[in-house]
C-alpha cells in the first residue's frame, strides 16, 4: 500500500491521533532519558500504552467498512516493524524494574518513535478474514519470535557494549551501567532460545494449516533465519561459542528474519506498490 497518511475513513482518523500521540510520548522519552529518569519512565509508558492503542486501530481495522462483505485486518512491513518494537519495548519496561539496563533507554524512545510514524505513513493492505481458524495464531507467534529476537539483539548490543567498556577499564570492576556481563550473556541466550521455539511452532503452522502455503521470499528468509539462529545455538552448546561470534550470528539471523516478512511487504508495497499475496 502507498503512502496513505491523509486516509479520510474513521480507522485513517483514530490511527492518526494516536499515532501523533505516542510519536510525541517516545520523542520527549527521549529527551528525558538520561535527565529525568522518574520522569522518563513515566513518559514511555505512556508512550507504550499510546502505540499499542494505535497497534490495535490499525491492524485491527478499527472503523473500516467491511472488505467483500467481511470485517478485514491490516497489516504490512511497518506495522509489524512497529509490533516487533513494542513488544521488544514492552519486556524492557518489566526486565528494567529488576535489572539496570539504562543503556537501552534512550534507543528505545528514538526507535519508538520511528516505527509510530512509519505505521502511520504506511498502514498495510486490508485482508479479509483467514482461511484458517490457526492462521492467525500463526501470524501472532511469527510476531512473537521477531520480539523475542528483537529483544536478544537488545541484549546482545549491551553485551558487546558491556565488553569493550571493561577492556578499556582492563576488567576493573563492573560495566557502567550495572549489569554483571555473565548475567546479560545468560539474559541474551534465553530470549534468543524462547525465541526459536517460537518461530519453529509458527514454521509448522504455517506449514500445516496456512492456506496456499509455498516457497516464496518470506519463507525462505523464515527458514534461514531459524537455521542461522539453531546453529548458534549449537554452536553455543558444543562449542562454547562466546563474545562476537555469537552475537555475530545472532545479528544474521534476526537479519534474516526482519527480511522474511518485513523486508518482503516492504518491497511489494512500498518499491513495487502492488498488492501482496
Amino acid at each position: 500500500m502507498i503512502l496513505s497518511v491523509a486516509s479520510a475513513e474513521p480507522s485513517g482518523h483514530l490511527l492518526a491521533v494516536f499515532s501523533a500521540a505516542g510519536a510525541l510520548a517516545y520523542a520527549g522519552a527521549a529527551a528525558w532519558a538520561r535527565q529525568r529518569p522518574r520522569t522518563w519512565r513515566s513518559v514511555l509508558v505512556l508512550a507504550w500504552v499510546l502505540h499499542l492503542a494505535a497497534l490495535v486501530v490499525d491492524i485491527g481495522g478499527i472503523g473500516a467498512a467491511p472488505v467483500d462483505g467481511a470485517h478485514a485486518a491490516r497489516f504490512g512491513f511497518a506495522p509489524s516493524l512497529s509490533m516487533t518494537l513494542w513488544l521488544v519495548t514492552g519486556v524492557y519496561l518489566v526486565e528494567s524494574r529488576f535489572l539496570p539496563l539504562p543503556s537501552a533507554q534512550r534507543l528505545l524512545s528514538i526507535l519508538g518513535l520511528i516505527v509510530m510514524l512509519l505505521a502511520w505513513m504506511f498502514p498495510g493492505e486490508y485482508r479479509p478474514q483467514a482461511g484458517s481458524p490457526l492462521a492467525p495464531l500463526h501470524w501472532a507467534m511469527g510476531l512473537a519470535s521477531y520480539g523475542l529476537c528483537g529483544v536478544a539483539v537488545m541484549h546482545a548490543v549491551m553485551l558487546n557494549r558491556a565488553e569493550r567498556q571493561m577492556r578499556a577499564q582492563k576488567g576493573q570492576g563492573a560495566p557502567a551501567f550495572g549489569t554483571p556481563l555473565l548475567r546479560l550473556e545468560r539474559l541474551t541466550f534465553q530470549f534468543v532460545t524462547a525465541g526459536v521455539v517460537v518461530l519453529s511452532i509458527a514454521l509448522l503452522l504455517g506449514v500445516a494449516f496456512t492456506p496456499h502455503w509455498k516457497w516464496d521470499h518470506k519463507t525462505l528468509f523464515a527458514v534461514l533465519g531459524w537455521v542461522v539462529l539453531t546453529g548458534l545455538l549449537t554452536g553455543r552448546r558444543v562449542f562454547g561459542w562466546r563474545g562476537k561470534r555469537a552475537t555475530r550470528w545472532l545479528y544474521f539471523g534476526a537479519g534474516l528474519l526482519l527480511l522474511s516478512y518485513a523486508g518482503s511487504r516492504f518491497v511489494l508495497e512500498v518499491i513495487l506498490q502492488r498488492p501482496t499475496p
